[in-house]
């Protein structure tokens, strides 16, 4: 069978973005201060999720400024 699907899972330090295309997204935030996910502020211990939508999402930033980023996506 096929590949269909690639899950993408990794602690970022730095700043980067998910990719143009992902399916589903997950961002943890799990260091102690705030970062920011696609111009957002995300509190130490705080998650946000980007569902599948039936379609490709765009591509979304995330800077964990000084704090550590566990990201998950599917392309």
């Amino acid at each position: 069978m096929d590949v269909l699907a690639n899950t993408i899972e990794q602690d970022y330090r730095e700043a980067g973005e998910i990719p143009l295309g992902f399916l589903f997204a997950s961002v943890k935030n799990i260091g102690d201060t705030p970062a920011m996910v696609n111009n957002v502020a995300l509190a130490p211990g705080e998650a946000k999720g980007y569902p599948f939508v039936g379609k490709p999402h765009a591509a979304k930033p995330f800077d964990p400024i000084d704090s550590t980023l566990r990201v998950m996506y599917v392309l």
